[in-house]
Protein backbone atom coordinates (compact mmCIF):
# COMPACT_ATOMS: atom_id res chain seq x y z
CA UNK A 1 0.00 0.00 0.00
CA UNK A 2 2.82 2.41 0.86
CA UNK A 3 4.47 1.71 -2.50
CA UNK A 4 1.25 2.54 -4.32
CA UNK A 5 0.82 5.74 -2.35
CA UNK A 6 4.38 6.77 -3.24
CA UNK A 7 3.65 6.05 -6.89
CA UNK A 8 0.48 8.15 -6.77
CA UNK A 9 2.31 10.99 -5.02
CA UNK A 10 5.08 11.01 -7.63
CA UNK A 11 2.56 10.95 -10.46
CA UNK A 12 0.67 13.90 -9.00
CA UNK A 13 3.89 15.83 -8.42
CA UNK A 14 4.98 15.36 -12.04
CA UNK A 15 1.62 15.70 -13.78
CA UNK A 16 1.23 18.69 -16.08
CA UNK A 17 -2.32 19.72 -15.23
CA UNK A 18 -2.13 19.90 -11.43
CA UNK A 19 -0.64 23.41 -11.08
CA UNK A 20 -2.75 25.00 -13.87
CA UNK A 21 -5.86 23.35 -12.47
CA UNK A 22 -5.11 24.63 -8.97
CA UNK A 23 -4.56 28.16 -10.32
CA UNK A 24 -7.88 28.04 -12.22
CA UNK A 25 -9.62 27.03 -9.02
CA UNK A 26 -7.76 29.78 -7.18
CA UNK A 27 -8.95 32.34 -9.73
CA UNK A 28 -12.57 31.26 -9.28
CA UNK A 29 -12.34 31.36 -5.47
CA UNK A 30 -10.61 34.75 -5.53
CA UNK A 31 -13.35 36.16 -7.75
CA UNK A 32 -16.07 34.87 -5.42
CA UNK A 33 -14.30 36.29 -2.37
CA UNK A 34 -13.80 39.75 -3.88
CA UNK A 35 -17.35 39.85 -5.25
CA UNK A 36 -18.60 39.09 -1.77
CA UNK A 37 -16.61 42.03 -0.41
CA UNK A 38 -18.00 44.31 -3.13
CA UNK A 39 -21.56 43.20 -2.48
CA UNK A 40 -21.26 43.55 1.29
CA UNK A 41 -20.82 47.34 1.05
CA UNK A 42 -18.27 47.22 3.89
CA UNK A 43 -15.29 48.48 1.95
CA UNK A 44 -13.64 51.44 3.72
CA UNK A 45 -14.29 54.88 2.29
CA UNK A 46 -10.61 55.60 1.71
CA UNK A 47 -10.53 52.59 -0.63
CA UNK A 48 -13.76 53.25 -2.53
CA UNK A 49 -12.82 56.91 -3.04
CA UNK A 50 -9.28 56.10 -4.16
CA UNK A 51 -8.25 56.97 -7.71
CA UNK A 52 -6.51 53.61 -7.91
CA UNK A 53 -9.81 51.75 -7.69
CA UNK A 54 -11.91 51.24 -10.83
CA UNK A 55 -14.71 53.83 -10.78
CA UNK A 56 -16.42 53.29 -14.14
CA UNK A 57 -19.90 52.01 -14.88
CA UNK A 58 -21.31 48.63 -15.80
CA UNK A 59 -20.84 48.97 -19.57
CA UNK A 60 -17.19 49.87 -19.23
CA UNK A 61 -16.71 47.08 -16.72
CA UNK A 62 -18.10 44.52 -19.13
CA UNK A 63 -15.90 45.78 -21.95
CA UNK A 64 -12.81 45.69 -19.76
CA UNK A 65 -13.48 42.21 -18.40
CA UNK A 66 -14.29 40.92 -21.89
CA UNK A 67 -10.98 42.26 -23.16
CA UNK A 68 -9.10 40.61 -20.29
CA UNK A 69 -10.87 37.27 -20.77
CA UNK A 70 -10.44 37.14 -24.55
CA UNK A 71 -6.79 38.21 -24.49
CA UNK A 72 -5.74 35.83 -21.72
CA UNK A 73 -7.36 32.77 -23.29
CA UNK A 74 -5.82 33.73 -26.64
CA UNK A 75 -2.32 34.06 -25.17
CA UNK A 76 -2.86 30.82 -23.23
CA UNK A 77 -3.32 29.09 -26.57
CA UNK A 78 -0.10 30.67 -27.81
CA UNK A 79 1.74 29.51 -24.69
CA UNK A 80 0.43 26.00 -25.23
CA UNK A 81 1.55 26.08 -28.87
CA UNK A 82 5.04 27.25 -27.92
CA UNK A 83 5.24 24.47 -25.35
CA UNK A 84 4.26 21.82 -27.89
CA UNK A 85 6.83 23.18 -30.37
CA UNK A 86 9.53 23.02 -27.67
CA UNK A 87 8.53 19.46 -26.81
CA UNK A 88 8.76 18.44 -30.47
CA UNK A 89 12.21 20.01 -30.76
CA UNK A 90 13.40 18.32 -27.57
CA UNK A 91 12.06 14.92 -28.67
CA UNK A 92 13.85 15.17 -32.01
CA UNK A 93 17.18 16.48 -30.75
CA UNK A 94 17.54 14.93 -27.29
CA UNK A 95 15.13 11.99 -27.17
CA UNK A 96 11.48 11.50 -26.23
CA UNK A 97 12.36 10.20 -22.76
CA UNK A 98 13.46 13.69 -21.79
CA UNK A 99 9.96 15.10 -22.36
CA UNK A 100 9.25 14.34 -18.71
CA UNK A 101 11.71 17.10 -17.76
CA UNK A 102 9.66 19.59 -19.81
CA UNK A 103 6.17 18.54 -18.75
CA UNK A 104 7.06 18.73 -15.06
CA UNK A 105 8.65 22.19 -15.47
CA UNK A 106 6.97 24.48 -12.95
CA UNK A 107 7.72 27.58 -15.00
CA UNK A 108 5.60 26.36 -17.91
CA UNK A 109 2.85 25.14 -15.59
CA UNK A 110 2.68 28.41 -13.66
CA UNK A 111 2.63 30.47 -16.87
CA UNK A 112 -0.23 28.49 -18.35
CA UNK A 113 -2.03 28.52 -15.00
CA UNK A 114 -1.67 32.29 -14.70
CA UNK A 115 -3.45 32.91 -18.00
CA UNK A 116 -6.14 30.29 -17.43
CA UNK A 117 -6.66 31.45 -13.85
CA UNK A 118 -7.03 35.07 -14.96
CA UNK A 119 -9.46 34.00 -17.69
CA UNK A 120 -11.58 32.12 -15.14
CA UNK A 121 -11.42 35.08 -12.76
CA UNK A 122 -12.58 37.50 -15.46
CA UNK A 123 -15.51 35.27 -16.40
CA UNK A 124 -16.67 34.93 -12.81
CA UNK A 125 -16.54 38.69 -12.26
CA UNK A 126 -18.16 39.43 -15.64
CA UNK A 127 -21.24 37.38 -14.81
CA UNK A 128 -21.97 39.60 -11.80
CA UNK A 129 -21.77 42.99 -13.56
CA UNK A 130 -25.14 44.73 -13.93
CA UNK A 131 -25.92 47.87 -15.92
CA UNK A 132 -28.45 50.55 -14.90
CA UNK A 133 -31.31 48.68 -16.59
CA UNK A 134 -30.40 45.40 -14.80
CA UNK A 135 -29.99 46.74 -11.29
CA UNK A 136 -26.66 48.60 -11.48
CA UNK A 137 -23.90 46.62 -9.77
CA UNK A 138 -20.25 47.21 -10.58
CA UNK A 139 -17.69 45.25 -8.50
CA UNK A 140 -15.03 47.95 -8.25
CA UNK A 141 -12.57 45.99 -6.12
CA UNK A 142 -12.86 42.82 -8.19
CA UNK A 143 -12.39 44.81 -11.42
CA UNK A 144 -9.29 46.53 -10.06
CA UNK A 145 -7.77 43.18 -9.08
CA UNK A 146 -8.63 41.87 -12.55
CA UNK A 147 -6.62 44.67 -14.14
CA UNK A 148 -3.70 43.87 -11.84
CA UNK A 149 -3.92 40.20 -12.83
CA UNK A 150 -3.81 41.23 -16.50
CA UNK A 151 -0.57 43.15 -15.87
CA UNK A 152 0.79 40.13 -14.00
CA UNK A 153 0.02 37.98 -17.06
CA UNK A 154 2.05 40.36 -19.23
CA UNK A 155 5.03 39.95 -16.92
CA UNK A 156 4.49 36.18 -16.90
CA UNK A 157 4.54 36.10 -20.70
CA UNK A 158 7.88 37.92 -20.80
CA UNK A 159 9.27 35.45 -18.27
CA UNK A 160 7.92 32.49 -20.24
CA UNK A 161 9.62 33.48 -23.50
CA UNK A 162 13.02 33.76 -21.81
CA UNK A 163 12.42 30.61 -19.79
CA UNK A 164 11.59 28.45 -22.80
CA UNK A 165 14.52 29.84 -24.79
CA UNK A 166 16.77 28.70 -21.95
CA UNK A 167 15.08 25.32 -21.41
CA UNK A 168 15.56 24.11 -25.00
CA UNK A 169 19.29 24.79 -24.71
CA UNK A 170 20.99 21.40 -24.67
CA UNK A 171 23.43 22.44 -21.92
CA UNK A 172 20.50 23.38 -19.69
CA UNK A 173 18.84 20.02 -20.31
CA UNK A 174 22.08 18.20 -19.55
CA UNK A 175 22.45 20.10 -16.28
CA UNK A 176 18.85 19.35 -15.29
CA UNK A 177 19.29 15.63 -15.89
CA UNK A 178 22.61 15.79 -14.01
CA UNK A 179 20.70 17.19 -11.05
CA UNK A 180 18.34 14.19 -11.29
CA UNK A 181 21.33 11.84 -11.18
CA UNK A 182 22.79 13.64 -8.20
CA UNK A 183 19.48 13.60 -6.32
CA UNK A 184 18.93 9.91 -7.09
CA UNK A 185 22.39 9.02 -5.82
CA UNK A 186 22.10 11.18 -2.72
CA UNK A 187 18.89 9.34 -1.89
CA UNK A 188 20.60 5.93 -1.76
CA UNK A 189 24.30 6.37 -0.89
CA UNK A 190 25.52 6.08 2.67
CA UNK A 191 28.77 6.59 4.56
CA UNK A 192 28.36 3.32 6.48
CA UNK A 193 29.56 -0.05 5.15
CA UNK A 194 26.69 -2.25 4.04
CA UNK A 195 26.11 -5.84 5.22
CA UNK A 196 27.11 -8.49 2.71
CA UNK A 197 24.34 -10.56 1.12
CA UNK A 198 24.07 -14.18 2.24
CA UNK A 199 25.79 -16.85 0.11
CA UNK A 200 23.92 -18.62 -2.67
CA UNK A 201 23.61 -21.73 -0.48
CA UNK A 202 21.30 -19.71 1.81
CA UNK A 203 18.63 -19.95 -0.89
CA UNK A 204 19.27 -23.61 -1.77
CA UNK A 205 15.79 -24.76 -0.63
CA UNK A 206 13.96 -21.53 -1.34
CA UNK A 207 10.45 -21.35 -2.74
CA UNK A 208 9.90 -19.48 -6.01
CA UNK A 209 7.25 -16.75 -6.12
CA UNK A 210 5.80 -15.65 -9.44
CA UNK A 211 3.88 -12.52 -10.31
CA UNK A 212 1.07 -12.34 -12.87
CA UNK A 213 1.45 -8.57 -13.32
CA UNK A 214 3.49 -6.81 -15.96
CA UNK A 215 5.25 -3.45 -15.99
CA UNK A 216 8.25 -1.59 -14.62
CA UNK A 217 8.92 -1.77 -10.90
CA UNK A 218 8.52 1.88 -9.90
CA UNK A 219 8.16 1.74 -6.12
CA UNK A 220 9.25 -0.73 -3.48
CA UNK A 221 8.41 -0.64 0.22
CA UNK A 222 11.55 -2.36 1.48
CA UNK A 223 10.86 -1.62 5.15
CA UNK A 224 7.32 -3.01 5.03
CA UNK A 225 8.32 -6.16 3.16
CA UNK A 226 11.25 -6.79 5.51
CA UNK A 227 8.97 -6.38 8.54
CA UNK A 228 6.49 -8.84 7.03
CA UNK A 229 9.27 -11.40 6.37
CA UNK A 230 10.62 -11.05 9.92
CA UNK A 231 7.16 -11.54 11.45
CA UNK A 232 6.70 -14.77 9.49
CA UNK A 233 10.20 -16.12 10.18
CA UNK A 234 11.39 -16.10 6.58
CA UNK A 235 13.70 -14.19 4.25
CA UNK A 236 12.84 -12.81 0.81
CA UNK A 237 15.17 -12.36 -2.16
CA UNK A 238 13.68 -10.11 -4.82
CA UNK A 239 14.85 -10.93 -8.32
CA UNK A 240 14.04 -7.45 -9.66
CA UNK A 241 15.06 -3.98 -8.56
CA UNK A 242 13.61 -0.53 -9.22
CA UNK A 243 13.41 0.07 -12.93
CA UNK A 244 13.36 -3.61 -13.95
CA UNK A 245 10.50 -4.94 -16.06
CA UNK A 246 8.32 -7.58 -14.43
CA UNK A 247 7.23 -10.24 -16.89
CA UNK A 248 3.89 -11.97 -16.25
CA UNK A 249 4.32 -15.46 -14.84
CA UNK A 250 8.09 -15.08 -14.40
CA UNK A 251 9.75 -15.63 -10.99
CA UNK A 252 9.87 -12.37 -9.06
CA UNK A 253 11.24 -13.51 -5.69
CA UNK A 254 12.64 -16.39 -3.65
CA UNK A 255 11.56 -17.22 -0.09
CA UNK A 256 13.77 -19.18 2.31
CA UNK A 257 10.79 -20.59 4.25
CA UNK A 258 7.46 -20.98 2.50
CA UNK A 259 4.76 -18.75 3.98
CA UNK A 260 1.12 -18.45 2.84
CA UNK A 261 0.03 -15.23 1.13
CA UNK A 262 3.59 -14.39 0.08
CA UNK A 263 2.39 -13.32 -3.38
CA UNK A 264 -0.03 -10.84 -1.84
CA UNK A 265 2.65 -9.46 0.47
CA UNK A 266 4.92 -8.75 -2.49
CA UNK A 267 2.03 -7.17 -4.39
CA UNK A 268 1.34 -4.87 -1.44
CA UNK A 269 5.00 -3.86 -1.20
CA UNK A 270 5.49 -3.08 -4.89
CA UNK A 271 3.95 -0.75 -7.47
CA UNK A 272 4.32 -1.27 -11.20
CA UNK A 273 3.92 1.24 -14.02
CA UNK A 274 3.98 1.44 -17.80
CA UNK A 275 7.15 3.54 -17.85
CA UNK A 276 10.47 3.37 -16.08
CA UNK A 277 11.43 6.05 -13.63
CA UNK A 278 11.11 6.47 -9.89
CA UNK A 279 12.78 8.18 -6.97
CA UNK A 280 16.13 6.55 -6.27
CA UNK A 281 16.47 4.92 -9.70
CA UNK A 282 19.89 6.35 -10.53
CA UNK A 283 20.40 4.17 -13.58
CA UNK A 284 17.28 5.57 -15.24
CA UNK A 285 18.54 9.13 -14.89
CA UNK A 286 21.94 8.05 -16.23
CA UNK A 287 20.30 6.40 -19.25
CA UNK A 288 18.50 9.65 -20.03
CA UNK A 289 21.78 11.54 -20.06
CA UNK A 290 23.51 8.84 -22.10
CA UNK A 291 20.69 9.04 -24.65
CA UNK A 292 21.49 12.72 -25.19
CA UNK A 293 25.13 11.84 -25.93
CA UNK A 294 24.26 8.92 -28.21
CA UNK A 295 21.86 11.07 -30.25
CA UNK A 296 24.48 13.80 -30.48
CA UNK A 297 26.95 11.28 -31.92
CA UNK A 298 24.50 10.04 -34.57
CA UNK A 299 25.39 10.91 -38.20
CA UNK A 300 22.30 13.07 -38.54
CA UNK A 301 23.32 15.40 -35.69
CA UNK A 302 27.11 14.90 -35.38
CA UNK A 303 27.60 17.07 -32.29
CA UNK A 304 30.59 15.72 -30.33
CA UNK A 305 30.64 18.76 -28.02
CA UNK A 306 27.31 17.71 -26.52
CA UNK A 307 28.64 14.19 -25.97
CA UNK A 308 31.69 15.63 -24.22
CA UNK A 309 29.48 17.75 -21.97
CA UNK A 310 27.57 14.62 -21.02
CA UNK A 311 30.80 12.82 -20.20
CA UNK A 312 31.85 15.67 -17.91
CA UNK A 313 28.61 15.35 -15.91
CA UNK A 314 28.90 11.58 -15.72
CA UNK A 315 32.45 11.87 -14.41
CA UNK A 316 31.31 14.39 -11.81
CA UNK A 317 28.60 11.96 -10.67
CA UNK A 318 31.19 9.23 -10.14
CA UNK A 319 33.46 11.64 -8.25
CA UNK A 320 30.53 12.37 -5.93
CA UNK A 321 30.47 8.66 -5.07
CA UNK A 322 34.09 8.63 -3.90
CA UNK A 323 34.23 7.64 -0.25
CA UNK A 324 30.55 6.65 -0.16
CA UNK A 325 28.91 3.25 -0.22
CA UNK A 326 26.15 2.20 -2.54
CA UNK A 327 23.31 0.28 -0.86
CA UNK A 328 23.96 -3.44 -0.56
CA UNK A 329 20.29 -4.30 -0.73
CA UNK A 330 20.32 -6.32 2.49
CA UNK A 331 17.77 -5.45 5.17
CA UNK A 332 18.36 -6.97 8.60
CA UNK A 333 15.81 -7.63 11.33
CA UNK A 334 17.02 -8.81 14.75
CA UNK A 335 20.47 -9.59 13.30
CA UNK A 336 18.96 -11.90 10.68
CA UNK A 337 18.53 -11.38 6.96
CA UNK A 338 14.93 -10.43 6.18
CA UNK A 339 15.11 -9.00 2.67
CA UNK A 340 17.66 -8.92 -0.12
CA UNK A 341 17.09 -6.63 -3.10
CA UNK A 342 19.46 -6.45 -6.09
CA UNK A 343 20.78 -2.91 -6.13
CA UNK A 344 22.91 -0.86 -8.44
CA UNK A 345 26.65 -1.50 -8.15
CA UNK A 346 29.56 0.70 -9.10
CA UNK A 347 30.36 -1.59 -12.02
CA UNK A 348 26.82 -1.64 -13.36
CA UNK A 349 26.56 2.14 -13.00
CA UNK A 350 29.83 2.71 -14.86
CA UNK A 351 28.76 0.28 -17.58
CA UNK A 352 25.52 2.18 -18.14
CA UNK A 353 27.43 5.46 -18.24
CA UNK A 354 30.20 4.59 -20.66
CA UNK A 355 29.46 1.52 -22.79
CA UNK A 356 26.96 3.05 -25.21
CA UNK A 357 28.87 6.31 -25.54
CA UNK A 358 32.11 4.46 -26.25
CA UNK A 359 30.44 2.20 -28.80
CA UNK A 360 28.91 5.14 -30.66
CA UNK A 361 32.05 7.29 -30.43
CA UNK A 362 34.47 4.69 -31.80
CA UNK A 363 35.33 6.91 -34.76
CA UNK A 364 35.45 10.23 -32.90
CA UNK A 365 38.92 10.95 -31.57
CA UNK A 366 37.78 14.01 -29.63
CA UNK A 367 35.11 12.09 -27.69
CA UNK A 368 37.43 9.17 -26.96
CA UNK A 369 40.09 11.55 -25.68
CA UNK A 370 37.55 13.28 -23.43
CA UNK A 371 36.29 9.90 -22.20
CA UNK A 372 39.79 8.93 -21.14
CA UNK A 373 40.29 12.35 -19.50
CA UNK A 374 37.07 11.88 -17.54
CA UNK A 375 38.08 8.38 -16.44
CA UNK A 376 41.47 9.76 -15.35
CA UNK A 377 39.81 12.49 -13.29
CA UNK A 378 37.55 9.95 -11.59
CA UNK A 379 40.54 7.68 -11.00
CA UNK A 380 42.27 10.53 -9.17
CA UNK A 381 39.19 10.97 -6.93
CA UNK A 382 38.68 7.28 -6.18
CA UNK A 383 40.85 5.32 -3.75
CA UNK A 384 38.91 2.05 -3.77
CA UNK A 385 40.90 -0.57 -5.67
CA UNK A 386 37.84 -2.44 -6.94
CA UNK A 387 36.37 0.75 -8.35
CA UNK A 388 39.70 1.69 -9.90
CA UNK A 389 39.75 -1.67 -11.68
CA UNK A 390 36.30 -0.88 -13.13
CA UNK A 391 37.57 2.44 -14.45
CA UNK A 392 40.69 0.77 -15.84
CA UNK A 393 38.55 -1.76 -17.69
CA UNK A 394 36.63 1.02 -19.44
CA UNK A 395 39.87 2.81 -20.30
CA UNK A 396 41.27 -0.38 -21.83
CA UNK A 397 38.10 -0.77 -23.90
CA UNK A 398 38.48 2.78 -25.20
CA UNK A 399 42.11 2.18 -26.10
CA UNK A 400 41.21 -1.09 -27.84
CA UNK A 401 38.50 0.62 -29.90
CA UNK A 402 40.86 3.45 -30.78
CA UNK A 403 43.51 1.03 -32.07
CA UNK A 404 40.88 -0.62 -34.25
CA UNK A 405 39.00 2.46 -35.53
CA UNK A 406 41.45 5.40 -35.65
CA UNK A 407 43.59 5.37 -38.78
CA UNK A 408 45.45 8.64 -38.25
CA UNK A 409 48.71 7.94 -36.40
CA UNK A 410 48.79 11.34 -34.70
CA UNK A 411 45.23 10.97 -33.39
CA UNK A 412 45.94 7.45 -32.18
CA UNK A 413 49.06 8.65 -30.37
CA UNK A 414 46.97 11.33 -28.64
CA UNK A 415 44.55 8.70 -27.37
CA UNK A 416 47.47 6.53 -26.30
CA UNK A 417 48.96 9.36 -24.23
CA UNK A 418 45.65 9.78 -22.42
CA UNK A 419 45.54 6.06 -21.69
CA UNK A 420 49.08 6.19 -20.34
CA UNK A 421 48.11 9.14 -18.13
CA UNK A 422 45.30 7.10 -16.62
CA UNK A 423 47.64 4.18 -15.89
CA UNK A 424 50.11 6.50 -14.16
CA UNK A 425 47.31 8.12 -12.18
CA UNK A 426 46.13 4.72 -11.02
CA UNK A 427 49.67 3.80 -9.92
CA UNK A 428 50.93 7.09 -8.48
CA UNK A 429 47.95 9.43 -8.11
CA UNK A 430 47.97 13.01 -9.39
CA UNK A 431 51.80 13.08 -9.39
CA UNK A 432 51.81 10.27 -11.95
CA UNK A 433 49.43 12.22 -14.17
CA UNK A 434 51.75 15.22 -14.11
CA UNK A 435 54.65 13.04 -15.12
CA UNK A 436 52.72 11.50 -17.98
CA UNK A 437 51.81 14.91 -19.37
CA UNK A 438 55.38 16.13 -19.17
CA UNK A 439 54.60 19.07 -16.86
Amino acid sequence: MIARLRKLTNQLAETFWLVPGAMVLGGVLLALALLGMDQSGRLPAWLTDSHWLYNGGGTGARTLLGAIASSTIGVAGTVFSITIAALSLAAGQMGPRLLRNFTRDRGVQVTLGAFLGTFSYALMVLRSVRTQEEGSFTPHLALTVGVLLAFACVATLVYFVGHMANRINVDTVIELVSDDIRNAMNAVVTDKPQPAPPPATFWANATTIVDARRGYLQQLDEKGLADWAARHGTAVLLLARRGDYIFPGAPVALMSVQVPDAEQAIRNATALGATRGSEGDAEHAVRQLVEVAVRALSPGINDPHTAMSVLDRLGAALCDLAGSHLPGGVTMRQEAVALVVPNVTYRSLADVMFHMIRQNAAGSTAVMVRLLDVLTAVMACENDKDRQSVLLNHADLVWSDAQREIRNASDLADVGRRHETLLRTMAHGALGAIGARGL
